[in-house]
């Protein structure tokens, strides 16, 4: 049986995490490695799997492409991508912009779309209220040591404010906190996605910052239809042990590995995975 190639963008904290991973594994063949800083590969990737030139990906014929990178990987190469091989987006804050949501999740291409779940537990249900239009209402909720938080705009403003007490520093619709947290809210955006009656101006997101806190905490508040005057309703929280500080935890790295196993044979479109 053939390995499936793949080709990951970007080697910070989940890229190394994966190349490690992949290398060890007869399934699987890493067919390039790219990042911003090649200098930050030389002496830990073999020189012939350095690919410098993103436009290239191409000539490495990679069956998976894996961003890891930067929001503007998928503005500028997303399309490129989806044209010679399936394409897993790591940041997709980025499709909060209708533009390159419309580019990259409603243009036909001949390959699939995967976004891993990360920490967005329960996705896979949510999906399925979303296409049972039983979905009413969504709210994520984030809380996180404040220098974990890496924001812009007014959120950044709301920040400097944290003393000795938990803040919220923002709740918004997803679809305005993605370009404010892009580093922060992918589980928000895959919120978003998943529920795709409501979509990212459907979906709330809530920010906390909070001094005391050692974990990276998510709270996910789903609403579904009234049945006798009652909403039908789950809620569920992660709590992920960290350091202050980090943006992601490392439990994101094996959770990100198990969505790359299953990114595979379901075709053109959008997948949750």
């Amino acid at each position: 049986m053939a390995k499936r190639r793949i080709g990951i963008v970007g080697y910070g904290f989940i890229g190394s995490y994966l190349f490690e991973k992949l290398k060890n594994f007869d399934k699987y063949e890493v067919c390039f490695v790219w990042n911003r800083t090649v200098d930050k590969m030389r002496g830990a990737i073999p020189v012939d799997l350095i690919l410098e030139d993103l436009a290239q990906a191409h000539t490495r014929s990679p069956d998976l492409i894996i961003e890891v990178a930067h929001p503007c990987i998928t503005t500028n190469y997303g399309a490129y991508f989806l044209q010679h091989a399936d394409y897993m987006i790591g940041s997709p804050t980025i499709l909060a912009d209708p533009a390159v949501e419309n580019i990259i999740c409603k243009t036909p291409y001949p390959h699939g779309v995967y976004v891993p779940v990360g920490a967005m537990w329960g996705a896979h249900d949510i999906r399925k209220m979303a296409d049972m239009g039983t979905l009413k209402a969504l709210k994520v909720t984030m809380k996180k040591y404040p220098s974990s938080f890496k924001v812009l705009g007014y959120v950044a403003e709301n920040l400097k404010t944290v003393k000795d007490e938990q803040v919220v520093i923002a709740e918004a619709p997803v679809r305005e906190l993605c370009p404010l947290a892009p580093n922060n809210v992918n589980t928000m955006a895959i919120a978003a996605l998943a529920a795709h009656n409501l979509g990212f101006d459907g979906v709330t997101g809530c920010l906390i910052a909070d001094p005391h806190s050692t974990v990276h905490d998510i709270t996910v508040e789903v609403t579904g239809p009234a049945v006798d005057g009652d909403n039908f309703a789950v809620l569920t929280r992660r709590s992920s042990p960290t350091s202050p500080g980090m943006v992601t935890s490392t439990a994101t790295q094996d959770s990100f590995y198990s969505s790359m196993t299953m990114a595979c044979g379901k075709g053109p479109g959008v997948h949750i995975c």
